[in-house]
């Protein structure tokens, strides 16, 4: 199933004068979630390292009748990713949702994964939503409201071969998202992880021949 046609499912919601972001949007199914939320009425800032594929994000909420920004940013550097949800909020004086949805693969069985290979996937995976999820809490409970949404794996509950990495930094957000809730719920910020199945994208076109076998 592809992103555009899973956001096709989903009930629509009134997001109108929410502010929103969203971190991988530059494709994929980050960018269906963009254009999804755009579609209900919320102000989208979609967050990515590609200029470019942003830009393309951007048109096809514009296109969808929503109103969307492109906001470059390599969440892997932590003091970029903090300093950028706080020049959205800056700007438009509030973050209602942030979505985490930033993910890469380096997929490998264990025994020939490189120290490289583990760290990185770490780090865009789970470190980069760690650092999100502590800038906009911070946000979120001085105005009382807020939802972020971090997107798991199915892999990071049951595992998969190939993808000790991925699965790891799914299954420790899967954690992290059960821990936040229970930190932030009080003060009106709702923290909720979604664990999807295998859909078809640009990231899962490139996994190896190991893990489409596992999934097919």
């Amino acid at each position: 199933m592809l992103p555009s046609e899973l956001m096709k499912l989903t009930l629509t919601a009134d997001l109108k004068d929410q502010v929103a972001v969203v971190t991988g949007a530059s494709q994929g199914l980050g960018r269906a979630v963009a254009v999804a939320l755009a579609q209900n009425g919320a102000m989208t800032v979609c967050l990515a390292r590609n200029a470019e594929k942003l830009k393309e994000t951007v048109s096809q909420i514009e296109a969808a009748g929503g109103k969307g920004e492109a906001l470059p940013c390599d969440i892997t550097d932590r003091t970029a990713a903090a300093e950028a949800l706080q020049s959205v909020h800056s700007k438009h004086g509030r973050l209602d949702i942030l979505v985490n949805n930033a993910g890469i693969t380096r997929d490998k069985l264990m025994r020939g994964m490189s120290d490289e290979e583990w760290d990185s996937v770490i780090a865009t995976n789970l470190t980069s939503c760690f650092v999100c999820c502590r800038t906009a809490a911070g946000l979120m409970r001085r105005q009382k409201y807020g939802r972020i949404i971090n997107m798991a794996s199915i892999s990071g509950m049951i595992g998969n071969a190939g993808q000790v990495n991925y699965s790891a930094s799914k299954a420790g957000m899967i954690g992290m998202t059960r821990t936040m809730s229970k930190e932030l719920v009080s003060r009106g910020v709702t923290v909720n992880a979604v664990a999807p199945g295998f859909i078809a994208s640009e990231m899962t076109a490139e996994l190896g021949d190991v893990v489409l076998e596992e999934v097919s």
